[in-house]
């Protein structure tokens, strides 16, 4: 699977459970850490567990296990790290705190509209 068709079954994935505000950011240029971040938020704790676990369930169909998981203990960050793209599943008011875009706000924002199902 290219790193494409990984990023879109990701954005996919996280639109159809009803993640908000889904945002990828292209930080190859700035970092060695990945290639591309995913930011997204869930409406509760429970919904974005739910997003994590959806988006490691389907990348496991494709055969892709995250290298790393890590979730503080109310899930109000999950972190799933597949190497080359790395998804931050925010609780609302968590993402808001942390203003992750914002630390990143040099990498090249992506346009996924095209990948995002209209409401």
């Amino acid at each position: 699977m290219t790193e494409k068709e990984k990023l879109e079954l990701i954005i996919k994935t996280l639109d159809i459970k009803r993640g908000e505000d889904i945002q990828a950011i292209k930080i190859s240029d700035l970092t060695i850490l990945a290639d591309y971040f995913v930011i997204v938020n869930g409406t509760s704790n429970t919904h974005a567990r739910t997003l994590a676990d959806e988006v490691e369930f389907q990348m496991s169909q494709k055969g892709i296990e995250p290298l790393r998981r890590e979730a503080d203990t109310g899930n109000t960050w999950i972190v799933l790290d597949y190497g080359d793209i790395i998804i931050h599943v925010f609780y609302k008011e968590t993402r808001s705190f942390y203003k992750l875009e914002g630390l990143w706000a040099d990498g090249e924002q992506l346009d996924i509209s095209g990948l995002l199902t209209e409401d």
